[in-house]
């Protein structure tokens, strides 16, 4: 049994996702960062922190890789030339979609106010707008490797999710189905109805 720390409304909505898609008990304490509890299990604050035993696990994409691999599923074997495949992917949705949405995060409420730069957000935008194209492209379908879901595919839709919500360009139309699809499995429902 598995202790997840973090509200929903976050990454650690993408560890809850993993969990339910593997089927593996666990708890969920859904607090806000930095709040009493989440610094009992992580002292830097930040969510998700993952209990396994004595241990405490943080970083969603550490978090997923780690429970993949220890349970064999959602990920291609370590050593794989899929596996590298895989990392790839996982790499790319962080650094060029995952980073530009939270340096827009953190330039809308993060960061105290007088630290904010607003207009940075434009340029956020631009990028991302680029950037999902070219994934697009890489999309082999259903699936980001084609038939074989993996943490990836968790990451980035995700990341398309928190990008609607926070006004990004809408996904191009092949994304837009993919997310559709990836929103509709029964784990991902299970997740989204947690408190």
């Amino acid at each position: 049994m598995y202790d997840v720390t973090g509200s929903r409304a976050s990454r650690t909505f993408r560890v809850l996702w993993l969990l339910e898609e593997m089927g593996l008990d666990y708890t969920h304490l859904p607090v806000a960062p930095r709040s009493d509890e989440a610094l009992a299990v992580n002292p830097s604050g930040k969510i998700p922190a993952l209990r396994d035993g004595e241990r405490v696990l943080t970083d969603s994409t550490a978090i997923m890789t780690f429970l993949a691999d220890r349970h064999g599923q959602l990920a291609h074997a370590p050593g794989s030339h899929e596996r590298a495949a895989q990392d790839a992917l996982t790499h790319r949705v962080l650094d060029e979609v995952d980073a530009l949405l939270w340096t827009a995060a953190r330039h809308s409420f993060v960061l105290p106010e007088e630290h904010r730069v607003a207009a940075v957000k434009d340029s956020l935008k631009w990028e991302y707008e680029r950037n999902i194209k070219g994934l697009e492209a890489a999309l082999a379908g259903p699936f980001l490797q084609g038939e074989t879901m993996t943490i990836a595919d968790i990451l980035l839709a995700h990341c398309l999710m928190w990008a609607g919500k926070a006004g990004f360009p809408a996904p191009p139309a092949r994304l837009a189905a993919y997310l559709e699809t990836m929103m509709a499995r029964p784990a991902f429902q299970r997740a989204a109805a947690l408190p």
